[in-house]
């Protein structure tokens, strides 16, 4: 078992807000009445002491929650509620500004955002700040965008969570893809395109895309890719590679769910230049499949009149 992380040893820098006062927030004396914590025969400070971390460490819980894919009305109301009476909310990047206006002002937010090759903590330094801000016997909500458990890195904090004894629950969220399917009108599955759907991420942990392309080709399917717009030339040319056609129906949806989403539609021949010409950023889904030529007549979001203003605006 690797040593514990102290609060010490967490980096205090600009790229990751607040932590001065984070973590003299976590310095402060304990809350509750000391009543609460003694026996009627401890008189050893050492003994009061160790009685306080273990009241304290059995009284924390860190609560890993979806947030959704940005629109705040697909919050759980279970991840609502959490938000409005946890004692800090330790967010990334793609939690949209509105979910984050449901958490109380008095709420300490920390931010530990990832985008590519820039992140304001590494994800062993996040791990080791939810311990510790569990161990202090802090209510922590750890929202994430979408569902913890999809793409989320949410197995990962559990692990950490685990080993240091910190107790911990899960909320699902709507996942990206889900979302995005219900917004953008292209189904994942239908019966006259595809029995199956599969969702796989276009970034592994080493930076490389060395997917199971032939599973991923396989007829009568759709396919949904996270985090993939920065490889989304090496994915189409690979797909069309391993067997599927390259007239193929693709498209990408960028900002799925936020005011300003947007739906850029091809083929997987033509989408990697389509993405050029309309400068699509992430965040952004690629889905993959004869379901996107349901997108014509299926996309209510993006033709609301304040969609389209949202867009060019």
């Amino acid at each position: 078992m690797e040593p514990a992380i102290s609060i010490d040893a967490l980096p205090i820098s600009g790229e990751a807000p607040r932590w001065s006062s984070l973590i003299a927030r976590l310095r402060q004396p304990e809350r509750r009445p000391a009543a609460a914590i003694r026996t009627p025969h401890s008189h050893s400070p050492a003994d009061d002491a160790r009685q306080r971390i273990a009241a304290s460490k059995l009284d924390g819980r860190v609560y890993l929650v979806g947030a959704g894919p940005g629109d705040p009305d697909l919050l759980t109301v279970r991840a609502a509620r959490l938000l409005s009476s946890v004692d800090v909310v330790v967010y990334d990047q793609l939690v949209g500004d509105r979910v984050l206006e449901l958490v109380p002002a008095q709420t300490r937010k920390i931010y530990v955002g990832k985008r590519a090759g820039n992140h304001a903590l590494p994800q062993d330094q996040i791990n080791a700040l939810l311990v510790a801000l569990g161990s202090e016997g802090l209510r922590v909500a750890r929202l994430k965008g979408g569902d913890p458990f999809i793409f989320g890195r949410g197995g990962e904090e559990l692990e950490a969570l685990i080993e240091a004894g910190i107790e911990f629950e899960v909320v699902p969220g709507v996942t990206a893809a889900s979302g995005m399917a219900a917004y953008a009108g292209i189904p994942l599955t239908h019966r006259a395109h595809a029995q199956a759907c599969v969702f796989v991420t276009g970034h592994l942990k080493d930076g490389t895309a060395n997917l199971d392309w032939e599973a991923l080709a396989r007829p009568n399917q759709t396919l949904v890719i996270y985090m993939g717009v920065g490889g989304l030339g090496m994915i189409c040319r690979e797909l069309i590679a391993h067997g599927m056609a390259p007239d193929m129906p693709a498209a990408l949806v960028e900002k799925a769910t936020l005011p300003g989403q947007r739906t850029v539609a091809g083929t997987l021949a033509t989408l990697p230049q389509r993405a050029l010409d309309e400068n699509v950023q992430a965040p952004a889904l690629i889905v993959v499949g004869s379901v996107v030529e349901l997108h014509r007549d299926f996309d209510w979001f993006e033709r609301r009149p304040e969609a389209r203003r949202a867009v060019s605006a």
